[in-house]
């Protein structure tokens, strides 16, 4: 682990491969587990404010879930994190004709009906936060089902911190991510 700023940062995302298969995976990772999408503070007062331009993206489903559970929630743990569909999909997802999910949110932005792309926690998966009193843990989150996704990374050598560029830049900023680089820079060679 290394340290930039109040960050502690994992040597795994540099260490690790990753690239998002969607052609194999089918977007698992909204529809599988047992909670939402953790959701920044900040983040709540958007998800509200976008939730009408978003809602036309929406299934029946997830518009049910949102307007009876609100457009987040706060768990057991004191924790934000999006709703969910009678405990299962995200209330945001939505399907391709395919059957791939896709995010709503992310839908209305490609759409550039909205300027906010998905809760910063889903672009930066598989980096999961963890917010202490005096720092932030930058960890990489190992899941099954994102194991096609580690081995394109590792087939295309794509490190996670560099298929999570824009993530990072977007919640850490630029300055960040270049001394992130300049990390990377010395742990790599000894890795190869």
């Amino acid at each position: 682990m290394f340290q930039i700023g109040n960050t502690i940062v994992s040597e795994e995302i540099i260490e690790r491969d990753f690239l998002c298969n969607l052609s194999a995976c089918k977007g698992a990772c909204c529809v599988d587990g047992d909670a939402g999408a953790p959701v920044d503070t900040e983040e709540r007062t958007i998800l509200d404010a976008i939730y009408p331009k978003v809602k036309p993206y929406l299934r029946e489903k997830g518009i049910k879930a949102i307007e009876e559970q609100g457009t987040y929630i706060t768990n057991d743990f004191d924790e934000i994190e999006t709703p969910l569909i009678d405990g299962g999909d995200c209330a945001y997802v939505t399907f391709d004709e395919k059957g791939t999910a896709l995010c709503g949110i992310e839908e209305a932005y490609n759409q550039g009906v909205i300027d906010f792309k998905k809760p910063v926690s889903c672009h930066l998966y598989p980096i999961r936060i963890q917010k202490y009193s005096q720092f932030s843990a930058v960890n990489y989150h190992k899941w099954s089902i994102c194991d096609d996704a580690c081995s394109l990374g590792e087939e295309l050598q794509v490190p996670v911190y560099k298929f999570t560029k824009e993530a990072l830049i977007r919640k850490f900023g630029k300055t960040w991510y270049k001394e992130l680089e300049e990390n990377a820079a010395k742990i790599q060679p000894k890795i190869k």
